[in-house]
């Protein structure tokens, strides 16, 4: 094998393994997500709940929410949720907990919590502490931010990044062409139209051509 690409092939390598390092790294922490989430909107809280416990499974979850109007969480066999409110009746907390009798989170195992809240607060980020309990009544707060060095702490808590309002992408079927977008494709499919139209009178012609040499 050339060494040049021996040399590619160990970069790449090396760059994945440390890729996956950091990935197993921050799967170790409880993570929230919500793709396309903007500023002001509603939004679908995934919470991705990873057991970091050797002998005890995860219990419970309870997630702090930004004090919002709506709040709605979807199903999960052997879980139970539920929502909390303050004086404004807003929703300020979701519970999930283990079923009696089930195993909940095991250890080496992880589980996804979908909550669907509005409105999404109007910042660039939107901080959502949560507490995970374990069988053997040990208690994990999420809730370190990020310091200014920018170092991840040991407990960070789970942080949503939100696009600013209209600047999202189109939801599916509502995706619309620019009026130059649809000249410039109705132009492209009439080119095509006279150029194929123009290929079958001239394989016309010939043909009738060869017919009257016959």
């Amino acid at each position: 094998m050339p060494i040049g690409i021996s040399r590619a092939l160990l970069t790449t390598g090396a760059a994945a393994a440390l890729a996956l390092l950091a990935t197993g790294t921050a799967a170790a922490h409880v993570h929230v997500t919500s793709p396309g989430a903007t500023q002001g909107g509603d939004a679908v809280l995934t919470f991705r709940v990873p057991d970091e416990s050797d002998t005890a499974s995860t219990t419970s979850l309870a997630v702090t929410l930004p004090a919002v109007d709506e709040a709605r969480t979807q199903p999960l066999p052997g879980w139970t949720a539920k929502l909390d409110k303050n004086d404004k009746n807003q929703y300020t907390t979701v519970t999930w907990t283990a079923d009696p009798g089930t195993p909940g989170i095991a250890p080496d195992q992880f589980q996804q919590f979908t909550v669907l809240v509005a409105p999404l607060p109007k910042q660039d980020h939107a901080e959502f502490p949560a507490v995970q309990t374990y069988s053997d009544g040990k208690v994990v707060s999420w809730n370190q931010p990020t310091g200014p060095d920018g170092k991840e702490p040991d407990n960070p808590v789970p942080t949503l990044t939100l696009a600013a309002a209209g600047s999202g992408p189109m939801s599916a079927g509502t995706e619309s062409a620019t009026p130059s977008e649809s000249d410039s494709t109705a132009r492209w499919l009439g080119g095509v139209g006279l150029v194929l139209g123009a290929l079958g009178a001239a394989l016309g012609l010939g043909a009738l051509i060869r017919g009257r040499r016959a």
